[in-house]
């Protein structure tokens, strides 16, 4: 308050008297309705960029984990009110400045400032304050009400809520001091009211200065005013049993620390940064056994895993990837709890966390998800997702490389709505992979040290690479690939998810005859299990595998008991906001589809920070 409004207000007493009447009237009418101190104000929502992480379409989508597990309401007790106080609490620092905000908006001079009592919407003639409200609106123009055209009567206010609001018509008695409007009597009540509130006026300041302070120092000393940091960790404690292959129990990490960054609010570039050691157990299988820590092992050595960018077009929802994309970045993947992105809160294998199909291809590209209007009349809300990702070598220039010479995958689904708690993806992806190549590999390639056998992330050996089928490695040729898969995800009840899905794949062995390869899974998800946070799941099916695969060398015709099943249990104990411990075990029945080879049964200990 400046020195001038002091002066005035010292020199010259004010009508201040008729807002303490007012603060009276509405401490009576609180205590009469017997209501709450506190009613829900609407704020001013803030900008949260990384909400643009909702481009993926998996939140159009009636089922998701956040539908899946609400925020709990919490019911406080009524508080009765007391206007006075001999040492005031000190409310939050937050509060304090939605007050102010507030109150700020009252008594100036913009265009939707309330000029009479008729403007607020929830006073009336009727109301026993009505006329003490007139005269504040009317004659001094302050305590005007908040800027949606409410007065809220019945409210309670603290002594720091009145302080906030006798400032305002402070403010206003300056402007009108000049003009003579006032007499000795009003004059003689400011002078008492100003005594009577000096102590909350000084107190209200300092704090203001003090928050102002703070908020200074982050400003300058900030990473950056448009990117946020977070961050996982996870340590996993992991060995194998019940097989003949010799494992060691092993402590592994993996490090993901991605950078989101905002241009317009609306948009997010991503850029993540990953370092890892975990490596595959030895189980006899093909991939069947990789947890999701497994991917990305780069013995520790930091590199840029993923770089992409999000926006909106118009009312579309674009992705673009210029490395380490995944089809499940842009695409929904309805297996709410399971699903993690590969991270460390979610089921621990591969396999569970999401159909394979979404596991072909992956690399550079774009993607689009489009509102598909004149379905929603018979499906509901419904979108069309259409992406296409190159690699590896989408970089490279040579020949058979770069974005369309190379490998790719090009996937269309459509996500639909039955009702509030079932929805449903159909799935398309075409793809071409380099003789060696794996299918289920997320656009991974040949591995250095096996360049003729790319590494998968799902499936056994003849699933990955049917062309091996053939024999010799040189004879080996590109496969191009057909899949059709379908997801589906039921809300049974605000805790417990159940969620499955099945895919085919038709492969053309390019010159050398075919390949057919089925995968198929389902799994229950029980939310909030013991604590809040809490997930308990069990998954089983099969991984993909090859059904069967004609060449001019022969054929080969899978087994009914050769049939690669997995199956998993794990619960996730969120041990504070920031941690969370997982046991759990995977077990693998005929790994790689041979009945001969021992079962494989995995147990881990997962451990994952996030920050």
């Amino acid at each position: 308050m400046s020195k001038l409004l002091w002066k005035s207000l010292l020199i010259s007493p004010a009508v201040l008297g008729v807002t303490l009447v007012a603060s009276t009237v509405g401490v009576r009418a609180a205590d009469s309705a017997n209501l709450p101190i506190a009613d829900n104000q609407t704020a001013t929502p803030e900008v949260q960029f990384d909400g643009v992480a909702d481009i993926k379409v998996s939140e159009e989508i009636a089922v998701n984990p956040e539908q899946l597990n609400p925020a709990s309401l919490e019911v406080k007790p009524e508080v009765k009110p007391s206007l006075a106080q001999a040492v005031p609490a000190a409310p939050n620092e937050a509060e304090i400045l939605n007050q102010i905000n507030d109150y700020s908006s009252e008594g100036g001079n913009s265009s939707g400032q309330v000029t009479s009592v008729g403007q607020l919407r929830d006073v009336s003639p009727g109301d026993w304050a009505f006329e003490a409200l007139r005269s504040l609106v009317e004659r001094y123009g302050c305590i005007a009400g908040y800027p949606d055209g409410t007065f809220r009567g019945n409210r309670a206010l603290t002594r720091y809520e009145f302080a906030a609001g006798l400032n305002a018509c402070l403010n206003q008695i300056e402007r009108l001091i000049g003009t003579g409007g006032f007499d000795e009597t009003e004059l003689v009540t400011l002078r008492r009211l100003i005594q009577e509130f000096e102590a909350e006026l000084a107190t209200l300041g300092a704090r203001v200065d003090n928050l102002e302070g703070r908020v200074a120092f982050l400003e300058d000393n900030q990473f950056s005013t448009t990117t946020k940091l977070r961050g996982e960790v996870i340590f996993a404690l992991t060995d194998e049993f019940n097989s003949d292959f010799d494992n060691n129990t092993v402590f592994q990490d993996r490090v993901r620390l991605e950078l989101n960054t905002s241009f317009t609010g609306q948009d997010r570039l991503v850029t993540r940064l990953a370092a890892g050691n975990a490596e595959l157990l030895n189980t006899g299988a093909g991939f069947e056994a990789t947890q999701t820590f497994n991917i990305g092992d780069t013995d520790n050595d930091v590199v840029v895993d993923w770089l992409a960018y999000y926006f909106n077009f118009g009312s579309s929802k674009v992705y673009v990837a210029a490395a380490g994309g995944i089809h499940s970045d842009y695409a929904p993947t309805l297996n709410p709890f399971f699903e993690d992105f590969d991270g460390g809160n979610g089921a621990l294998s591969a396999f569970a966390s999401e159909s394979p199909i979404y596991r072909i291809g992956g690399g550079a590209g774009a993607a689009i998800s489009l509102g598909a209007g004149p379905l929603e009349r018979v499906l509901g809300p419904s979108t069309l997702t259409l992406g296409y990702l190159a690699g590896p070598g989408a970089e490279n220039p040579n020949d058979d490389l770069g974005l369309f010479n190379g490998e790719y995958a090009a996937l269309a689904q459509l996500n639909f709505n039955l009702g509030d708690r079932i929805g449903i993806g159909a799935t398309y992806v075409h793809g071409y992979h380099n003789a060696g190549s794996a299918i289920f590999d997320i656009g991974g390639g040949g591995a250095d040290e096996f360049p003729n056998f790319g590494e998968g992330i799902v499936g056994t050996s003849l699933a990955n690479n049917p062309g091996s089928f053939v024999g010799n490695t040189d004879d080996r040729v590109p496969t191009v690939t057909n899949s059709y898969g379908i997801q589906a995800a039921f809300r049974l009840s605000e805790t417990i998810s159940i969620s499955g899905y099945g895919a085919y794949t038709d492969t053309i062995l390019i010159g050398r005859g075919g390949s057919e390869i089925w995968t198929y899974g389902a799994g229950v998800a029980l939310a909030d299990l013991g604590k809040e946070g809490n997930v308990l799941g069990i998954f089983g099916g099969v991984q993909p595998y090859a059904g069967s695969i004609d060449t001019p060398s022969g054929d080969f015709q899978r087994e009914d008991d050769e049939l690669p099943w997995h199956v998993e249990a794990f619960y996730k104990y969120q041990l504070t906001d920031n941690i969370s411990v997982t046991p759990g075990v995977i077990w693998l029945r005929n790994p790689n589809q041979i009945d001969d080879n021992d079962d494989a049964v995995i147990g881990t200990l997962r451990t994952t920070f996030t920050f």
